[in-house]
């Protein structure tokens, strides 16, 4: 038995059809177990008797003692932590903290827990784009964002949740902290046109200043401490990409790593009025 706990997000959801992909019984952990649809769902408090091993989301369990705690008079065997490639940065240009993720501390838990431990360290999300340039590319053809040159590898959440699997139920990766990208770095401006090649239109990008993209954003709801956050991660990782790829997906599970390209055509939705 496999507690995941975030299962209802999106490297959550994806991790439990993957493991039931491979035949493991999984215990889907999410605050509203009624409407989570899976064949067993629990709340995130519930116990971990009979459990072999833990996926723990930093959004998901904020705390993880009380629940290591139990894992290790449980005899849960080992832990898979979601932690971040960018968790060693400085805490303040880790715009992922404002919306209440503890890479940092999770992981620690994890290596001090006494428990086998793996860590995961993905790049940004494929899906954080649909936030950064959504709302722009279903307005019209023109985006307007800053650091059209920051590049990154975006990584298909497909591939986290697959990766995870892969260590919830081996033990090949045990006691590493693993970073994952990507099959390639993309500026802010190959992105966009990545997005309209895959849409068929003719996307343009037009640079903006930072701090004209920080009105922007927080007259569209983001708090300001998050968007001067994401500022000042573009800013520090300008001159190199921050996730440049390196081809760790592809090791783990034997085939390549999922394009951006493929992301943006499985969610095309997400740039259409």
């Amino acid at each position: 038995m496999i507690l995941v706990t975030g299962a209802t997000g999106v490297v959550g959801r994806g991790l439990v059809e993957a493991l039931a992909a491979r035949g493991a019984k999984v215990r889907a952990a999410t605050r509203r177990p009624e409407t989570a649809g899976f064949p067993e769902s629990i709340d995130i408090g519930a116990s971990v008797d009979g459990v072999e091993a833990i996926f723990l989301h930093p959004r998901a369990v904020p705390d993880p003692a009380p629940l290591l705690a139990e894992a290790r008079r449980q005899g849960v065997r080992k832990i898979v932590v979601l932690s971040a490639m960018n968790v060693d940065d400085p805490l303040d240009e880790q715009p992922s903290r404002l919306a209440g993720d503890r890479n940092l501390e999770i992981e620690q838990a994890a290596v001090a827990s006494g428990l086998p431990w793996t860590s995961l360290r993905p790049s940004s999300f494929a899906g954080n784009t649909a936030r950064s340039f959504g709302n722009a590319v279903r307005a019209g053809d023109v985006v307007r964002y800053p650091y059209p040159d920051f590049a990154e590898s975006l990584i298909h959440e497909r591939d986290i949740a697959e990766v995870a699997a892969h260590a919830l139920v081996t033990d090949d990766l045990l006691g590493r902290r693993i970073e994952l990208t990507g099959p390639e770095a993309l500026s802010h401006r190959s992105i966009v046109s990545t997005i309209g090649a895959v849409l068929g239109r003719p996307l343009r990008f037009e640079e903006i200043s930072p701090e004209a993209a920080i009105r922007a954003m927080t007259m569209n709801g983001l708090p300001e401490p998050f968007v001067t956050a994401l500022m000042a991660r573009y800013a520090r990782h300008l001159e190199h990409p921050q996730h440049p790829a390196n081809g760790a997906v592809a090791a783990i599970l034997a085939r390549p790593a999922l394009t951006y390209a493929q992301w943006v055509a499985e969610h095309a939705d997400a740039f259409r009025n």
